[in-house]
């Protein structure tokens, strides 16, 4: 049984939730179960369908570790999954080599119905930056296999990290075509920054289509995720190489802040239930460690990784923690509101865990992987008022994204570099303290990539595009076609190549490079490769 008198000791929220609003939670937090104390599992399981439906996936390598995951679904769109309510034995095997020929290391896992089946095994033991197969067995079914590898040695000096970092991909809206491209690059990681799936209800008349309504329930939730999931070119990406996961808005309900929902109607009692069983899904659906099991509408999503002495990636969570937008959340000037320096993205756990992390790093570069754009970007507001910006992004965060910034330039942190979606466009900005003094130091380089779909077909150029240059001097590069980046990182430069796609409506669309930006180290700010 669940202490539940410790519970409220256990799980703590950002701007100090009651024991009351803990409460009402309880039926989310209450299924969650003592799932590493099973004792009995069915160790012959008979399946009439594929149980592996979802693929394998793995992730959160270190120089030593992985986490491997499947879940058990023959069939994925039902609320169970298709399996029946007990708990059952999934093997799994990893090897030096794709035959099994040379196994490393073998187990038992016990996939419970209260985490929808799913499996998360962190096999330990292993040896740095070296490539693994896996794979699992359930009954006389075999799931696909995996490929995936630790990071090197934190000692090492590797001679290049070659990874990609994607966002946003809105089934509906197109296909995940970008994968088939991701596919080939021979990555050594991923990152997926956010918007990994999307909570609104199906539409007739669109590519693809969501299954049921608006998603509320964990149900809800699962089905969502394993309909995304099971797309062959996204199921398939996973398998190639380990992930690094975060997510933004969508993957609860779009722009929430912390306990604050977008629409006035719904209470934070009501937010925090849905959060809690959006979390609980999404920890079934990803390669976590069992540190981020949620504790309802609690997830610790912020880690770090570092890929030896090369790079060291710091992943970072902007909705769980963050106040809520100012100013209503439309675009509006840098005002006061905007301005106030109790406005935080991070929180004040987090934002303290960055900044000792970052004194701490040994990395050449120092990779902030998060959601929203940190560059200061304005657009035309009405005639005669001042220029506007988007309060979802750090912009309406202004106090906290400069404190940032100095301190990364007082404690000159190497070669800063941030990573950001959300915004279904690409971008290169140089960040300042303040964006619009261009004649300040450059700190940091911004690479914001656009969605895998969410939008469908975007254009190279958006209207207004000259007028958005050049009253945004910090703005190298901007793009609002679909696609993906691919980053190659050497101790002496980073290059980040901007990969687009023709056409995400319809099969055999063509992925191609758009264009292609470097950094140099020890020279913050990027310029065209």
């Amino acid at each position: 049984m669940l202490d539940l008198q410790r519970l409220p000791e256990a799980v703590r929220f950002e701007g100090g939730v009651t024991r009351r609003l803990f409460l009402a939670c309880g039926a989310a937090l209450s299924s969650l179960p003592l799932w590493q104390r099973a004792s009995w599992a069915q160790q012959s399981p008979r399946f009439t369908r594929d149980p592996f439906t979802l693929g394998v996936a793995s992730g959160d390598p270190d120089e030593t570790s992985v986490v491997l995951w499947t879940r058990l679904a023959p069939e994925p769109l039902e609320p169970f999954g298709g399996m029946p309510a007990e708990a059952v034995e999934v093997h799994w095997e990893l090897a030096e080599d794709e035959g099994f020929q040379k196994l490393a290391a073998t187990g038992t896992e016990v996939a419970t119905p209260q985490l929808a089946h799913s499996v998360h095994v962190v096999v330990k033991g292993l040896k740095p930056d070296r490539w693994y197969w896996y794979r699992f067995h359930a009954g006389e079914a075999v799931s696909p296999v995996g490929r995936t590898r630790t990071m090197p040695d934190r000692a090492a000096q590797p001679a290049q990290l070659k990874f990609a970092f994607a966002s946003c991909q809105h089934y509906e809206s197109g296909l995940f075509t970008a994968y088939e491209q991701m596919a080939r690059d021979e990555l050594d990681l991923v990152c997926h920054l956010g918007d990994y799936i999307y909570e609104d209800g199906g539409r007739a008349g669109r590519v693809r289509q969501h299954a049921g309504e608006e998603i509320m329930t964990l149900a809800d939730y699962r089905i969502r995720h394993s309909q995304y999931r099971a797309d062959p070119l996204l199921h398939r990406m996973h398998a190639l190489c380990p992930w690094l996961v975060t997510w933004d808005d969508h993957e609860v309900d779009n722009n929430y802040a912390a306990e604050v929902s977008e629409h006035a109607q719904t209470t934070p009692e009501e937010l925090l239930l849905r959060r809690a069983n959006a979390y609980q899904a999404y920890y079934e659906m990803m390669p976590l460690r069992p540190r981020s099991l949620p504790r309802g509408p609690d997830l610790r999503l912020y880690r770090h990784a570092p890929f030896g002495r090369l790079a060291e990636f710091f992943v970072l969570d902007t909705r769980q923690y963050r106040s809520d937008q100012p100013n209503g959340d439309v675009k509006s000037p840098l005002n006061s509101a905007a301005l106030d320096p109790r406005n935080t993205l991070l929180g004040d756990a987090q934002r303290k865990w960055l900044q000792a992390q970052l004194l701490a790093s040994r990395g050449r570069w120092n990779i902030l992987a998060q959601q929203v754009m940190m560059g200061l970007v304005s657009f035309p507001g009405r005639a005669g008022e001042p220029r506007i910006y988007s309060m979802d992004q750090w912009p309406g965060y202004a106090h906290e994204r400069r404190r940032l910034l100095e301190f990364l330039a007082e404690r000159r942190v190497p070669n800063p570099v941030v990573l950001t979606g959300d915004i279904h466009s690409n971008w290169v900005n140089s960040l300042r303290i303040d964006d619009h003094q261009p004649e300040t130091p450059v700190i940091a380089t911004e690479f914001v990539g656009t969605s895998i779909s969410s939008g469908g077909n975007g254009t190279e150029k958006v209207r207004g595009h000259e007028e958005l240059l050049a009253h945004n001097p910090g703005v190298l590069f901007h793009n609002a076609e679909r696609g993906y980046v691919r980053c190659t990182v050497t101790p002496e430069c980073w290059t980040s190549e901007f990969l687009v796609v023709d056409d995400v409506t319809k099969p055999g669309g063509k992925v191609f490079p758009r264009a292609a930006f470097v950094v140099e180290a020890g020279r913050p700010g990027a310029a065209p490769a």
